[in-house]
């Protein structure tokens, strides 16, 4: 999955490129934006898909759908597949309505925000099979513990982020937003462990 390099004279922004997607004719389905963004779909999918579990709030795991797809595209591409494939029956997974329209503005401004000081920065370390093997990996750690975040603890925000931030960075060749994704996921990680290891022992008293 080759980095487009936003950077570039004349290049298409990500967040110009979703807003045209999502205000454009069609269905805002899974499978209309992978159809639609191609080579770019795994990037894309991930910065989507995770998006509303990024948001802070409780989802009490309504968004488990959207984690198990990131963590099945990330596999894809760590086997090194150039297209995405899903099962058809995901491919209606609807993308649009009015929550889903709240997190798409929260996720633009976010892009926009990371363009407007984004540059490229170490572009050569994109774009290899190593790295995509790499940003498959680091994807699925922060999907996976978005999974398991404790229902209604909020727990699955930072992980998520991490993953958007981090998916964002790829998309335009910036190494230092990779890294900024990487802390973000990693304290997640790290508060997700802590807060639960302290609730299990908690519980373990009581009982």
């Amino acid at each position: 999955m080759p980095p487009q390099n936003q950077g570039a004279p004349g290049a298409v922004k990500v967040s110009d490129e979703l807003e045209g997607w999502f205000n454009g004719a069609g269905e805002k389905t899974l499978g209309a934006l992978i159809e639609f963004f191609g080579e770019k779909s795994f990037a894309l999918l991930f910065v989507v898909l995770m998006a509303t579990p990024a948001l802070p709030l409780p989802t009490g795991g309504a968004t488990h759908v959207f984690e198990i797809v990131v963590v099945l595209l990330a596999l894809q591409l760590i086997a090194g597949r150039d297209h995405v494939w899903l099962p058809r029956r995901w491919h209606d997974v609807q993308l649009a309505g009015p929550r889903q329209m709240r997190v798409t503005r929260a996720l633009l401004k976010l892009i926009r925000l990371l363009e407007r000081f984004s540059k490229p920065r170490l572009h050569f370390a994109f774009g290899s099979r190593v790295s995509n093997v790499a940003f498959g990996l680091l994807v699925t750690a922060g999907s996976v513990a978005a999974f398991f975040a404790p229902p209604f603890s909020g727990l699955d925000t930072l992980p998520s982020l991490g993953v958007v931030v981090l998916s964002l960075g790829v998309l335009l060749e910036d190494f230092y937003v990779v890294i900024a994704g990487l802390v973000i996921g990693a304290v997640g990680i790290a508060l997700e462990i802590v807060l639960g290891t302290a609730a299990i022992r908690g519980l373990g008293e009581l009982i």
